[in-house]
């Protein structure tokens, strides 16, 4: 992670029209990093220690709506795009996209326009929408996790009965096999 990290800062430095003003390790202090910063752009990996880039990437667009945001994902799939831009980033884009085409992701999405990689862009229009409710996927998630189901109910406040059906109509919706392979489907398709 640190490794990838600092060659993206590396490369972005190279660019004489780009500033690497900040770099966190963790999702829980981009945030922080971003106000402080006074950023423009934050380039921000989905899958971060602590707090997910999503997550994070949502906090920006609550909290500093005038940082605009590029997400970097090896998560090329279509439902992760999706809830991307659920998320309301400004960008997406693979992290073994050429450096050329980082810094002209950064370049765009600092001047309004929206970037998304197109190959993933064209994937994601012939999907078949997340059939599974918000509440459904925070149990699927969690349970993914590898919490039992009274941990999941701990921490999503329901009752363990609540989970087990959840967990049930899940298996059911995703014409699974059983909790396993549900998440595998929900992981493959980019829906946790």
């Amino acid at each position: 992670m640190h490794i990838v990290r600092g060659a993206l800062v590396a490369l972005l430095r190279l660019e004489p029209d780009i500033e690497v003003v900040s770099e966190v390790a963790s999702g829980d202090e981009i945030l922080a990093a971003a106000r402080s910063s006074r950023t423009q752009v934050a380039i921000i990996d989905i899958d971060l220690p602590g707090k997910d880039g999503l997550t994070a990437a949502t906090e920006i667009h609550e909290q500093l709506p005038e940082v605009r945001t590029l997400i970097l994902t090896s998560l090329g799939r279509p439902g992760t795009l999706r809830r991307a831009l659920a998320a309301k980033v400004n960008g997406f884009l693979l992290k073994d996209a050429p450096a050329e085409k980082l810094a002209n992701a950064v370049r765009g999405v600092a001047a309004g326009r929206r970037m998304v990689d197109g190959e993933l862009a064209l994937a994601a229009w012939d999907t078949v929408d997340c059939p599974l409710t918000p509440r459904e996927i925070d149990v699927l998630r969690l349970t993914a996790e590898g919490r039992d189901t009274l941990e999941v109910a701990a921490k999503a406040f329901l009752s363990t009965g609540t989970v087990r059906n959840y967990l049930t109509t899940i298996v059911a919706k995703l014409n699974a096999r059983n909790r396993v392979d549900a998440i595998r489907i929900a992981k493959e398709s980019g829906w946790i």
